[in-house]
């Protein structure tokens, strides 16, 4: 696969880590200012239709059992963990699409540390999107790791402006 095309998949990849970072803090931010008696409301206008049909429905079931035992120290720990994780991912993605050097060990440690979390997880629930996430997280490790030793060779260069670009071959025309 030709350089260019990798450092877009790295670009791409990026923006979705930032995105979904951007989506954890709204939430965070979100579970912080609502009531627990307004999570409990929210789960019932969600599930009462359903178990009215079917008492026994398992998804609607668990998510009243959980809305009412949803304490204000489980509330917090979900905000603050919301929030800290997508600001850590907003920090390091910018940082890392600015070329920053010192993002890349960073950024390879933090996410190290996420996936042996979400592989924690994925032992204990075998949820299907946490295997998946822990997937997409290797191949974001593996575009970092990548992005960062064609920085450490100087294949690639930023300008003044944080904006990356290949260098040109030593010795040759540039092409």
């Amino acid at each position: 696969m030709k350089e260019h095309r990798i450092r877009q998949i790295f670009e791409i990849g990026m923006l979705l880590k930032g995105l979904h970072g951007i989506i954890e803090c709204v939430g965070g931010l979100a579970l912080a200012l609502v009531s627990l008696q307004a999570i409990t409301h929210i789960a019932t206008l969600l599930t009462q239709n359903e178990l009215a049909e079917d008492p026994h429905d398992f998804l609607a079931s668990h998510l009243m059992q959980w809305a009412q035992h949803f304490s204000g120290g489980s509330k917090t720990f979900f905000a603050l963990y919301l929030l800290s994780h997508g600001f850590t991912k907003i920090v390091l993605v910018a940082a890392l699409l600015r070329g920053m050097l010192w993002a890349y060990p960073a950024s390879l440690a933090v996410l190290g540390f996420f996936i042996l979390y979400q592989i924690h997880q994925f032992v204990l629930t075998q949820s299907f999107g946490m295997g998946a996430l822990t997937i997409f997280d290797f191949g974001i490790m593996w575009l970092i790791w990548h992005e960062y030793r064609v920085m450490r060779e100087g294949r690639l260069s930023t300008d003044g402006m944080g904006f990356r670009f290949m260098a040109p071959k030593k010795g040759g025309d540039g092409k």
